[in-house]
């Protein structure tokens, strides 16, 4: 059956209810489909992919890591100064990093000058400040801390072995390129000779 309906006036009174009722129907499930069914799942995802950058893990094995990193860049760079030869590095770490997490911080004060029938003033103030950790809105695990920033760990001491650890000159050059790069007190770096 083929229904051949001419344009304008005329052609809209030749249109059938049931036509009619087809094509609305039509249109409210191109509108179901369009829509997103699920932000949360969305929300999730993206919570877990972003996650990873925000929180590193204070576990043994994460800070490990970040110290061979550390240790394998400075023996690169010592390795490239005049004099060095090869070098190989220690650090030790002061911590395993800190999470910051986020806190809504509410401070009020009030001041009042009172005035008693003698004429003496008296001046009174009253601060309060509350604070409160923001949290992020999980389903049925909880809630986890926002964390605003994360900290490295912080290198405590350093322990070069190095073949131009003989020379006086070299040695200082080693310490002052260290004492550059890391927060570091001077009597924390020990630069030694490598054995041949």
């Amino acid at each position: 059956m083929k229904l051949k309906i001419p344009f304008g006036p005329e052609g809209l009174k030749k249109i059938s209810r049931t036509h009619l009722l087809i094509a609305a129907l039509f249109g409210i499930l191109l509108l179901v489909i369009a829509i997103p069914v699920d932000k949360k799942e969305d929300a999730a995802k993206e919570n877990t992919t972003k996650q990873p950058e925000n929180n590193i893990s204070t576990a043994d094995n994460s800070t490990d890591s970040y110290r061979k990193n550390l240790e394998r860049q400075l023996e690169k760079i010592l390795g490239a100064m005049e004099g060095v030869g090869k070098v190989e590095v220690m650090l030790t770490m002061k911590d395993e990093g800190e999470a910051v997490v986020e806190k809504d911080i509410t401070k009020t004060e009030e001041q009042s000058l009172e005035e008693d029938s003698a004429g003496t003033k008296r001046e009174s103030s009253n601060r309060n400040s509350q604070e409160e950790t923001v949290y992020i809105q999980e389903d049925s695990a909880g809630s986890t801390p926002f964390v605003a920033k994360q900290l490295n760990p912080r290198v405590e001491g350093v322990l070069v072995v190095a073949r131009g650890g003989k020379s006086a000159l070299v040695t200082k050059n080693i310490s002052e390129a260290i004492l550059a790069l890391f927060p570091v007190e001077a009597h924390k770096i020990t630069v030694v000779e490598m054995k041949e």
